[in-house]
């Protein structure tokens, strides 16, 4: 599933390492080398980086529920 990647350097220094991932992720990426240069406090070594984008949520929206007596005028 990883394609052949298995690290990538980070224009702050730090390098990500790639690993198969668990239950809900495909992949999971580490924080393989912090770089004494990095500025970013979500950089901490050997520590995963999570992605929270919407898509990879499960919703937290309820179901709309049909209300009735709304009706069409018309």
């Amino acid at each position: 599933m990883l394609k052949g990647f298995v690290n990538a350097k980070l224009s702050c220094g730090c390098r990500l390492s790639f690993r198969e991932g668990v239950e809900g992720s495909p992949v999971t990426v580490t924080i393989e080398y912090k770089s004494p240069t990095c500025v970013l406090s979500l950089h901490v070594q050997g520590l995963p980086v999570y992605d929270y984008r919407e898509a990879l949520r499960p919703s937290t929206r309820t179901a709309a529920i049909a209300g009735e007596g709304y009706e069409e005028e018309g």
